[in-house]
């Protein structure tokens, strides 16, 4: 979700450090008011840095990572994850990739909004975490990401903006077929060890009763 170095022109970058910067305010009041969510937005900093580090593939004008979105949002929390992507993606540029500072607020957006369409779309108005729904998170979440990319390159001077995107699509597809796999494996993990007093702080409450939803439910009556 990266984008290359020199392809968007200096008032595109001003139109999307002015939009970051607002969605960033929009929001700063929900992680003002409570402590553990600046913990929360830490621990999704780290996280997500970890895992941005641990795989990269550059593809044409962006470059593939694995970006842990979906674990990251329903362990820490939407407000967490949307400012622990900001600050995740300012420590990488000032400790791996300088130049990537430039383009701070256009990779943040890339992240940014399609967490708030998924968030507000589905992830809040979710009452149980199960397969088929960290599925429906994660192809929407995504697909906003593609997006992102694809309206990026279609306002840049990249000399092929479709066919770019096209690859850069078909390339995040079996990246993205490993997260939910991951996400899952997180949660129940999580739920294994709920009641510390620790991971209260530190785990929004809120997925580990989704994931406890699940698997309390009742069992449907045998036919």
């Amino acid at each position: 979700m990266h984008i290359e170095i020199g392809i968007l022109s200096q008032d595109k970058i001003a139109y999307a450090s002015a939009a970051a910067s607002a969605l960033l305010g929009a929001h700063a009041m929900g992680l003002l008011k409570s402590p553990t969510a600046w913990l929360r937005t830490a621990l999704a900093a780290f996280f997500f840095s970890l895992l941005m580090q641990a795989w990269h593939l550059p593809v044409g004008p962006s470059e593939l990572h694995l970006v842990g979105a979906m674990p990251i949002y329903l362990l820490f929390g939407f407000i967490p994850t949307l400012f622990g992507f900001g600050l995740g993606l300012l420590v990488q540029a000032l400790v791996f990739e300088p130049q990537d500072l430039a383009h701070l607020a256009i990779n943040f957006l890339s992240l940014a909004v399609p967490l708030v369409a998924t968030h507000h779309a589905l992830g809040r108005r979710m009452q149980r975490i199960s397969v088929a729904n960290v599925l429906k998170l994660d192809a929407m979440y995504y697909a906003g990401v593609t997006l992102m990319v694809g309206f990026w390159l279609s306002i840049s001077s990249d000399a092929a903006p479709v066919a770019d995107w096209a690859l850069f699509a078909a390339s995040y597809a079996s990246l993205v077929a490993v997260e939910p796999l991951l996400t899952i494996g997180l949660l129940v993990a999580a739920t294994r060890v709920r009641g510390s007093r620790w991971l209260a702080a530190c785990v929004d409450e809120r997925a580990l009763q989704r994931v406890a939803a699940r698997s309390t439910a009742p069992a449907a009556p045998a036919a």
